[in-house]
């Protein structure tokens, strides 16, 4: 995978896999250890029980006489060469019974007895070191019962009792992995639900919001130290702001003085071309000192409960520039759509807001054509003029800070950004159009 491109692995399925991974090894375990209790509990001869089975049914008949006999099938051959020591005796369920093999004599004593078990495990008798068992099997002439012994100790009992308690441990299973695939997502899921709503809120702290700080109650304690950590953060990074901000408003503050100074003595020189330079360029530090006040006082909290005419402010913000406007060679036009649109809000906020907008618009619409600027019913303030424009692909960016189409223009790069900011403070939207038709630069509150 490409770097870059790589997801997070996600902790509810991490947890998730891995709890029931354990758990299945766990029922792994068990199942294995009942299978070695097994071989402790159940007789040797339970690895080899199945064998003599199949080879005693098999192999055991009736003569023409009805009497019980035994064919020497592969199987029995087979399994008789492989167990020297192999004896047994096979009776019906009448009494009749044969055997096969050195039947040792205490359990050729009970021989006639073994049409009378169905199964036996017959082993720590007083004298009697012989292990024998007794099982019952199906045949072509009916139920037999065999007693057994000679092979105790061989095969794999472990892996015999495995095979044949298959029943109950695939019952298990088949109950207890999906309820586990099931149950411990959920589980883990709700363990951590706190951690999701925790950054559901941290995505929602805003930069300029003070105060705001993640909950650590009910975080898991393992989670907790990171939340206390970005608390921390927040507190550190707040402070730092709130040590900027107030030098560049006290520095905003500072510049004003020695900039009216500056502009007094340059207006006490004689008139000509350098005057009017020196008057210029301190009128763009002067403009530029204002700008940043305003940029940091609109990271303050604006207050939204005043009741505000949206074109009483507007029609107020085309009266005082516009005699700048004209200056500069523009036509400047107001239309109203209503007599009154009232909202919540800042009114000496959304002026100067209105404002930068007339005054970005003088400033770069080429000193030609008209400055219009419309109020619409639906809260819509725009400002359009019939500039060159701005290229597409710094349209997104006029509003960032500090950002310039033209580098070398007068203004600081702050108008726009003021008017997102202020716009955005009272919840709405700011937008841009932009063509060789001229450029239109909307709020929408």
């Amino acid at each position: 995978m490409r770097p870059g491109r790589q997801s997070n692995p996600s902790l509810r399925w991490r947890l998730s896999w891995q709890l029931s991974l354990v758990i299945s090894v766990v029922i792994a375990g068990v199942i294995l250890g009942l299978c070695v209790y097994g071989t402790m509990v159940l007789s040797p001869n339970v690895a080899m029980e199945q064998e003599v089975k199949s080879a005693v049914a098999g192999a055991i008949e009736r003569d023409r006489h009805g009497t019980l006999a035994l064919r020497e099938t592969p199987a029995l051959r087979l399994l008789m060469e492989r167990n020297d020591r192999l004896w047994f005796v096979a009776a019906t369920t009448d009494g009749a019974s044969l055997s096969r093999g050195t039947v040792p004599a205490n359990y050729a004593a009970i021989s006639p007895l073994v049409s009378l078990f169905h199964s036996a495990d017959i082993r720590g008798a007083s004298g009697v070191r012989e292990i024998a068992s007794i099982e019952d099997v199906e045949t072509p002439i009916g139920e037999v019962r065999i007693l057994f012994g000679g092979i105790a100790g061989k095969g794999w009992p472990v892996f015999t009792i495995f095979k044949e308690a298959y029943p109950i441990y695939l019952s298990l299973l088949a109950i207890a992995l999906p309820a586990i695939f099931l149950a411990v997502p959920r589980i883990v899921g709700h363990a951590i639900a706190r951690v999701s709503d925790v950054a559901d809120m941290a995505s929602q702290i805003e930069p300029h919001r003070h105060g705001d700080r993640l909950p650590v109650a009910g975080i898991p304690k393992e989670v907790a130290p990171l939340v206390i950590a970005f608390n921390g953060a927040l507190d550190r990074i707040e402070n730092e702001f709130r040590k900027r901000q107030r030098f560049l408003i006290d520095a905003a503050h500072e510049l004003r003085t020695p900039i009216a100074i500056v502009q007094t003595r340059i207006e006490g020189l004689s008139e000509g071309p350098e005057r009017r330079r020196l008057l210029d360029d301190v009128a763009r530090l002067a403009d530029m000192a204002e700008q940043l006040l305003d940029f940091e006082r609109g990271n303050q909290t604006i207050d939204l409960d005043e009741t505000v005419d949206l074109v009483d402010i507007a029609r107020t913000a085309v009266a005082d520039l516009a005699p700048l406007a004209i200056a500069a060679g523009y036509e400047m036009s107001f239309h109203g759509e209503a007599e009154c649109v009232e909202r919540k809000g800042d009114s000496s906020a959304l002026r100067r807001a209105i404002g930068n907008l007339i005054r970005n618009a003088i400033e770069h619409a080429g000193g030609y054509g008209t400055i219009t600027v419309s109020a619409l019913a639906d809260g819509e303030i725009s400002v359009s003029d019939e500039g060159l424009g701005i290229p597409a692909d710094q349209q997104d960016l006029v509003f960032e800070p500090f950002y310039r189409v033209v580098p070398n223009s007068r203004g600081a790069g702050l108008g726009l950004s003021l008017v997102k900011q202020i716009v955005e403070k009272h919840g709405g939207h700011a937008s841009i159009e932009s063509g060789s038709y001229g450029t239109k630069v909307t709020m929408r509150l």
